[in-house]
């Protein structure tokens, strides 16, 4: 099974991607809040991957982190729930949002996803609710109203990308710290590291 792939970007559509690697090209399929973080053609990209197996069709679903990947495959658990509709719902709302509106029990959040009905809504809450709350590690930093700023688990990340980078601890916080105080932004993975990267190269 493919699990990870990591290649050159060679074509790009809301429909899917096609990624390069030694040779052979991979059409793979993403949601849009993959799609909407992939950089321009013909640069490198790795995604974590899931291989749907059928009788007639081997399918590769892509995604930018390990966390939306798990919260598609635990989708796709669900009755009713494939992977396309699975995808669809990936790209109508954020995993972070997803596990609170499932764990909360929100019937009406999750029915305003497109495809997704009361029955499928309720199926996904009945068969879901406990198993979230293994994922919910997402805890967030939030602005004066009630805004996302930054999750948690994305400046443990960036913070260890920097001290592999040969960047002290104390000064990588600090640098984070100023960033996330001064965004009016959510910020992403890659955003954070940027600028921080930026603020530490000055």
């Amino acid at each position: 099974m493919i699990a990870l792939i990591n290649g050159l970007l060679i074509y790009k559509s809301i429909n899917y991607i096609i990624v390069e690697t030694n040779g052979v090209g991979y059409q793979i399929y993403v949601p849009l809040t993959t799609f909407y973080e992939l950089p321009d053609t013909h640069q490198h990209i790795t995604l974590h991957i899931h291989t749907h197996v059928r009788q007639d069709a081997i399918s590769l679903f892509g995604f930018i982190s390990g966390e939306v990947k798990n919260m598609f495959e635990l989708m796709i658990t669900v009755s009713g729930i494939g992977p396309r509709l699975a995808l669809n719902i990936l790209s109508g709302i954020s995993p972070e949002e997803l596990i609170r509106a499932v764990s909360h029990g929100n019937l009406d959040r999750l029915v305003s996803i497109p495809g997704v009905g009361k029955k499928t809504a309720e199926r996904m809450i009945l068969e879901l609710k406990d198993k979230v709350v293994k994922l919910s590690t997402y805890e967030a930093l939030y602005d004066g109203d009630g805004n996302i700023k930054v999750y948690d688990s994305i400046i443990d990340d960036v913070l260890s990308a920097l001290i592999n980078l040969g960047y002290k601890n104390q000064r990588a916080r600090e640098v984070l710290d100023k960033i996330i105080n001064e965004s009016s932004e959510t910020l992403t993975l890659d955003t954070l590291l940027k600028k921080a990267l930026k603020v530490l190269a000055g």
